[in-house]
């Protein structure tokens, strides 16, 4: 799986199917987050949350892993000359090579990241992540849904097809379809405290806390 080649395109690709919708879904639960001191950004690609975060949190130290170096290059260009550069830190590496520090993060985002893998994959995923959490840090989960009936399901459905068929083309994506992480997140000690949802159920944003 590489976005690399689309890395130069994919913020104008972003602009004309989806306008401002999937930043503000990205960005739902920012102030809620903003106080948080060791953040790791989980498939930041062209750096658009990244960016915002900053703009609100002067002090935190963050961590943006991408597997794309190309998108790196992206994030690490949106940045103003010398702004905050000494916070962050740009991995390019593999997430499931990577091994993150223990119960370091307060907050851990994941923006349009877990619909890359497949079921099995997040099964060991998530628990490896998971243990980079520091007691009661947040995590921020935003991604694409498949409602549950109706036409907004057979909407969501249609529209969540032909991105997996583009990207699996482009990218070589893994997936094929979106699992829910939900399940995986409260076995490894999270719990759902805010929940958002827009575009007819297409688009969801969940804050979650670790209780335990």
């Amino acid at each position: 799986m590489s976005f690399d080649l689309l890395a130069p395109h994919y913020r104008w690709m972003e602009w004309v199917l989806a306008g401002g919708k999937l930043q503000r879904c990205r960005t739902t639960f920012l102030d809620d987050v903003r106080q948080a001191k060791n953040v790791l950004l989980l498939g930041e690609g062209n750096g658009r949350f990244l960016k915002a975060f900053i703009e609100i949190n002067s002090t935190a130290n963050i961590t943006v892993l991408d597997a794309s170096a190309a998108m790196l290059q992206q994030a690490q260009r949106r940045m103003e000359p010398n702004e905050a550069h000494h916070r962050v830190e740009y991995l390019h590496a593999d997430v499931f090579a990577w091994s993150p520090p223990p119960q370091h993060f307060d907050l851990i985002v994941s923006n349009f990241f877990f619909d890359c893998f497949r079921a099995d994959q997040l099964e060991q995923l998530i628990p490896h992540l998971a243990n980079s959490a520091s007691p009661e840090a947040q995590w921020i989960v935003s991604d694409f849904n498949v409602p549950a009936q109706g036409w907004a399901r057979w909407r969501a459905r249609g529209i969540i097809a032909a991105m997996y068929c583009f990207f699996r083309v482009a990218t070589r994506l893994p997936a094929q379809r979106i699992t829910p992480v939900a399940p995986l997140l409260e076995a490894n000690g999270f719990q759902m405290r805010q929940s958002s949802s827009s575009e007819w159920g297409l688009l969801h944003s969940d804050l979650w806390q670790r209780t335990n």
